[in-house]
C-alpha cells in the first residue's frame, strides 16, 4: 500500500480518488491549474500544488511538471483519473523511470490499445472471439477487396443498421466484392 499518492486530474474523479485514498489511510495530493485554485478536488486532498496556467496543455497535460511535483511532495504513486494523461504511454513510462508507480495499465498495454490492429492481434492471441475480417495494417483498396471476399458476410449483414434496405446491403457488398 502507498503512504501518499498524487492525483493528476481534477473534478469529480479526483474527489472520488481522494475520498477512497482517505478511507484507506493514504494521503492524497491534488494538482491544479490557476483557474482551479478553489476547486473541490483541491480541498478534498491533504496537499495541493499549482501546476500551471488555466490551459490544460500548461497544467494537467504537463507531464514533466506533474512528475516534478510528485517527486517534490514524496508521492509514491500517481493516479491519472481518466482522460488527460491516463492513456498516455509515454507518461506511464516516465513514471516508471522516475520510480513512481503509475496507477493504471502498463505502458505496453496503453500502446497496444491505442492501435486497433495491435489490440485485435492481442485479443486474437488471447483467444478472444473476433468478428471475422481483416485485421492488418495494410489498408490498400485491392488488398481490402481481396480480404473482404474471405469474410463471413452473412454474419455481418445481420448486424448492419436498420436504415439499410436489403437491396442496399446487397449492393454495398457487391461493390466491395467486385473490387471497388
Amino acid at each position: 500500500m502507498f503512504a501518499k499518492i498524487l492525483i493528476a486530474n481534477r473534478g469529480e474523479i479526483a474527489v472520488r480518488v481522494a475520498t477512497t485514498a482517505r478511507r484507506l489511510g493514504i494521503a492524497s495530493v491534488a494538482v491544479y491549474s490557476e483557474a482551479d485554485r478553489k476547486a473541490l478536488h483541491v480541498e478534498a486532498c491533504d496537499e495541493a500544488y499549482c501546476i500551471g496556467a488555466a490551459a490544460v496543455s500548461d497544467s494537467y497535460l504537463n507531464a514533466a511538471r506533474i512528475l516534478q511535483v510528485a517527486r517534490q511532495c514524496g508521492a509514491e504513486a500517481i493516479h491519472p483519473g481518466y482522460g488527460f494523461l491516463s492513456e498516455n504511454a509515454a507518461f506511464a513510462r516516465d513514471c516508471e523511470t522516475a520510480g513512481i508507480v503509475f496507477i493504471g495499465p502498463p505502458a505496453r498495454a496503453i500502446d497496444a490499445m491505442g492501435s486497433k490492429s495491435k489490440a485485435k492481434a492481442l485479443m486474437e492471441a488471447a483467444g478472444v472471439p473476433l468478428i471475422p475480417g481483416y485485421h492488418g495494417d495494410d489498408q490498400q483498396d485491392k488488398l481490402l477487396a481481396a480480404e473482404s471476399r474471405e469474410c463471413a458476410w452473412s454474419r455481418i449483414r445481420k448486424n448492419l443498421p436498420r436504415p439499410w434496405s436489403r437491396h442496399g446491403v446487397k449492393q454495398a457488398l457487391l461493390s466491395v466484392m467486385t473490387g471497388f
